[in-house]
Order: C-alpha cells, then sequence, then structure tokens
C-alpha cells in the first residue's frame, strides 16, 4: 500500500514531489494512490473522448477515499497507416505500452490501476500491464462509435477503405462518403478488432459488468467511468488483483465468448499473450475445440449486417453470457467484486435478429478455425463465419509474393484470376517485422468481385474487418523457414475449413527438398523497436509478444 511508502518520516522526498503537484499530506499519507492510464490523443476520435471520461474517473476515485493520478500512454489509430509499410507498428504497440505502464506503476509506486482505452492492440496492451503488475485493476473502454450514413445505408471506415479500392467511386463520391463514415467519438461500429477486445475485457471480467460496450458518446459512459473510480478504491480495499480475476477458467470463457460473437482474429494472439503475463499457456488448439462446441450467436459486421450499437441495445455482453451460460464458467470473479453468475443476473436478449439464440444460432460452430497441415505445422487462424460457404473448401494454385503491397498490385493490374491462392509471405512477427496486418489485398478482393474465386494466406494478421477466403497467422513463418518460405507459384494447395487442413499438394520428399535449400531473406528493418521486436517476438501460434518470460 502507498501508505507504506508515503506514511514514514524517510518518505520526505516522494510527498515532498506531489506536493509541488498540490496535493497535501493527508493525501499522500493514508489514501490509496490510484493510477488512470490514459490512452487520450487528438490522433483518433476512438480517443479523444478519453480527455473528458478521466475527470469522471478521477471524480469516482476522490469520492471513494482515493488519490487519483492521470497520466499518458502513447496511442495509435492504424487506419492512418493503411498502405503504408508503418502499419506493421500496430501490434508492436501492444507490448510498447505494456512496457510503459509498468515502468509508471513500478517508478511511482501505486496501488491500483484504472485503464482507459478502446483500441485494436492498446486494449490487449493494458490488460497485458494490469496481468503483468498484478495489482488492483480495473480496464474501462472508451465505447464504440455509431455508424455513420451514406446514400440511406450505414457505413464504417471499413466502407470507405474498400470503396477507395474501387474504381467505380468518383472522387466527389469519396468525399462524401468519408464525411460520413466516422460521426463522432468511438471505436469503428463494427466486429473489428476493437470492439472484438472491448468486448472480451468485460468477458474476461476486467471490465465492470455492462459497460464494454456503452456507445462513446452517451452520458451512461461517464458514470461508468465514476462507477470504475469508485471500484478501483474498493478493489484495493479488498486486495483482489487481477491474478483473481485472469485465470485459466476466465481465458476460456473469453476464447468461448470471442467465438459467439465472431470476433477479429486478433483476438488470439491477444487472449495468448494475455494469459502468458500470468503464466498461463494457451493452447491454440483449445480456440479449435471450443469452435465446435460453442455457436456464433451476434449478427454484425462483417459475420452479419447489423453494427456493434445494436449489439449493446440488444443486451450487450450480459445479455449474451446469459444466453450462452451453459459454456462458460460462471464462478469466474470479476472486477465488480462478485461473480459473471451474480453480474448476469437478469440479463436478456431484447432483439434475437442481433444475439440469436444457442438453439438456432447465426453459425452452427464458434467465429475462428484453427488450420494445421504440412503448411502450416503449428497452425493457422481463418474467421469462418465471414466465408462464404463455396470457399470454406478451396483448392487453388500458389500466386506467390512478399509483401501485401505486391499482391495489391497483382490484383490491380488484372494478373489474379480465378482459381488462383495468394500466398504473402515474409509479414510475420519476424518477417515484416512487426506482424503486418495484411488488408490491401484482402480489400482489393472483396471489391474487384474475387472473394469468391480467389484464396488468401499469409503468414502476415488481418485486420478485424476482414472478411473472404483467407487464412492467416501461418506457423511457423517464413521468415524462420516455415513451409510458407518455399511455396512456389503453381503449387496446389488446400484449404479445407470444415476438416481444419491447409495443405501444400507436392511430397514430403519435395517440401523436404525446398526447405533445405532454403536460406533467410535479410531482414526488411533492423531499426529501432521493430528491430528489437524482430528479435524478441514469440511465434503468432504463440501470441507474437515479446519474450520476457525466463521461467518457461
Amino acid at each position: 500500500m502507498s501508505k507504506d511508502y508515503f506514511g514514514n518520516p524517510e518518505a520526505a522526498h516522494r510527498r515532498a514531489i506531489y506536493k509541488g503537484v498540490g496535493f497535501e499530506d493527508s493525501d499522500l499519507r493514508n489514501r490509496p494512490h490510484i493510477g488512470i492510464a490514459n490512452t487520450a490523443t487528438d490522433l483518433s476520435p476512438s480517443h479523444t473522448h478519453l480527455h473528458r471520461l478521466a475527470e469522471w474517473v478521477k471524480a469516482g476515485i476522490w469520492q471513494a477515499g482515493g488519490v487519483p493520478f492521470e497520466f499518458g500512454t502513447l496511442a495509435t489509430c492504424g487506419n492512418i497507416s493503411i498502405g503504408t509499410e508503418n502499419l506493421k507498428y500496430e501490434l508492436v504497440v501492444r507490448d510498447v505500452m505494456a512496457a510503459s505502464i509498468e515502468i509508471v506503476s513500478k517508478v511511482h509506486l501505486l496501488d491500483g490501476l484504472v485503464l482507459l482505452s478502446s483500441c485494436d492492440s492498446l486494449i490487449p496492451g493494458q490488460l497485458m500491464a494490469a496481468a503483468r503488475l498484478d495489482i488492483p485493476s480495473i480496464l474501462l473502454t472508451g465505447g464504440p462509435m455509431f455508424p455513420g450514413k451514406y446514400n440511406g445505408k450505414e457505413i464504417t471506415s471499413a466502407d470507405l477503405n474498400e470503396a477507395v479500392l474501387d474504381a467505380e467511386f468518383s472522387e466527389e463520391e469519396l468525399a462524401r462518403m468519408e464525411d460520413r463514415a466516422c460521426p463522432g467519438f468511438g471505436a469503428c461500429s463494427l466486429m473489428g478488432t476493437a470492439n472484438t477486445m472491448q468486448i472480451l475485457s468485460e468477458a474476461l471480467g476486467m471490465s465492470l459488468s455492462g459497460t464494454a460496450n456503452i456507445p462513446a458518446v452517451f452520458s451512461l459512459r461517464y458514470t461508468a467511468a465514476q462507477r470504475a473510480g469508485r471500484q478501483i478504491v474498493k478493489l484495493v480495499e479488498r486486495d483482489i488483483k487481477p491474478s483473481q480475476i485472469i485465470n485459466e477458467r476466465s481465458l476460456r470463457n473469453a476464447i468461448a465468448i470471442s467465438l459467439a460473437i465472431g470476433g477479429s482474429t486478433n483476438a488470439v494472439l491477444h487472449i495468448i499473450s494475455i494469459g502468458k503475463e500470468l503464466n498461463i499457456d494457451i493452447d491454440l488448439d483449445l480456440f479449435d475445440s471450443l469452435s465446435k462446441e460453442v455457436p456464433c450467436l451476434v449478427s454484425v459486421v462483417p459475420n452479419g449486417s447489423h453494427s456493434i450499437i445494436d449489439f449493446y441495445e440488444a443486451g450487450g455482453v450480459p445479455a449474451l453470457a446469459a444466453e450462452m451460460r451453459k459454456y462458460l464458467d460462471l464462478s469466474c470473479m470479476t472486477v465488480d467484486g462478485v461473480s459473471l453468475e451474480k453480474c448476469i443476473e437478469g440479463a436478456e436478449v431484447k432483439n434475437r435478429e442481433v444475439i440469436t439464440s444457442v438453439d438456432k444460432p447465426l453459425h452452427e460452430e464458434g467465429g475462428l478455425v484453427v488450420l494445421k497441415g504440412n503448411l502450416a505445422p503449428n497452425g493457422a487462424i481463418a474467421r469462418q463465419t465471414a466465408m462464404i460457404p463455396e470457399m470454406k473448401v478451396f483448392k487453388g494454385s500458389a500466386r506467390v509474393f512478399d509483401s501485401d503491397q505486391e499482391g495489391l498490385r497483382a490484383i490491380q493490374y488484372g494478373d489474379i484470376k480465378a482459381g488462383d491462392l495468394m500466398v504473402i509471405r515474409y509479414e510475420g512477427p519476424k518477417g515484416a517485422p512487426g506482424m503486418e496486418e495484411v488488408m490491401l489485398s484482402t480489400d482489393a478482393l472483396y471489391v474487384s468481385k474475387l472473394a469468391d474465386s480467389v484464396g488468401l494466406i499469409t503468414d502476415g494478421r488481418f485486420s478485424g474487418f476482414n472478411r473472404g477466403p483467407i487464412v492467416g497467422h501461418v506457423s511457423p513463418e517464413a521468415a524462420v523457414g516455415g513451409p510458407i518460405a518455399v511455396v512456389q507459384d503453381g503449387d496446389p494447395i488446400l484449404v479445407d475449413i470444415p476438416n481444419r487442413k491447409l495443405q501444400l499438394l507436392i511430397s514430403d520428399t519435395e517440401l523436404e527438398n525446398r526447405l533445405k535449400k532454403w536460406s533467410p531473406h535479410p531482414p526488411k528493418t533492423d531499426k529501432g523497436i521493430l528491430g528489437a521486436y524482430a528479435i524478441l517476438s514469440e511465434p503468432a501460434d504463440k501470441g507474437a509478444a515479446f519474450r520476457v518470460h525466463h521461467n518457461k
């Protein structure tokens, strides 16, 4: 507790520093010190409103007898760097985020944390920090934005990304569309990585029940912020730590809910990496075994036609958890200070078009599948609920590219034909480095009307917006000599979603001979944080985070 560090005569130097800020003696000696790790920035509508949200968190902390200390952390929005090599930084930010919170919390001897974030890798980065530090913590999400409207239809930034690649859109149409795609604060309003991770923060028990998907512009979000401020002080007083909340059972709950919402493929990386912070090893096969049991229930784009706002209005996470209670361990503790079972008491689904029943699910299986075979001995990931049925078993002829940009150019030049299977490699954790979001080629396939006749596999990852016959996270990756490194143009490849296979259809002898002749490519960059990531990162099937644990 902070009183152990600030209450004795020898702590005069510590008290003097905080008195220089404006705090007084009683604040420093006797009250819990709560850090507010805030990703607020003017660089994205997903983060801008967090400035004001933090003020309500502070109010709640003061009300409960704590002392709030706000500090900023880095925050990015990958939409800005789409189409550039710099998009590969978007996964690396997760580890840097975790380290920055670790450093501030340790140096400033904080008793607890409220973590504010809304987006993609930032939420898991904050959850990794909470697990690593293991001091009482609550994650407060910024919530989703409302969808925009264009020509009478709801749109998101993902629709704009595709329109940019569509020659049928004029500059004037694009300009009108971009004026409407992001109508206000919050995370993009589809089931991308941001909203997937907001939902999973609550599924894990690390966000207050019913708060993860409150729309960013609702006053209820400020009410939730104030509640979080009060509750973190209670957690400190009761010494309820992340290790009492994040465990094998709650991580399994998070996987089940991720499958039920048809969540982003990136959730696999993040759940595994959060677990590692507490020395919990989540095997990739667990995602697949649960996917065969847990149906997809949520009809939010790209799995259906609704927005994340519709999901919230249909009852959100509590209603979904109540519907799928037979798949969950309801005894898990939450930051509410009670079990998950208590949190979902009385919750019910209000719109069956958005959250379907377990008896009549949207899809019989969960959103994600794990594929294995001689092309991905350690596994690969696909989002089966965003594929048309006809492409769930696909045999194609390989067209090989060493970057997303090369793949995009081939599509734009008309070099990709029906029956091709694009192989985009050297985009994995070490190869990119940073595990690139391969979204230029995937968007172009969809826009070019090729998604019903052309497949794509990669050792990179995908945007949470992804849809179509695409397989990612191929492991081992090309940069470490995985089989994907020796695929040649024209090789026949089988993608078989129902049977979980990803197979390069050449003889074992031929594959072995190619691997013996393979030599590493020089790294695309060896400088800065990307250079460090190339050296330190785990493979995709192990979460692709920095390898910093030495006891396993």
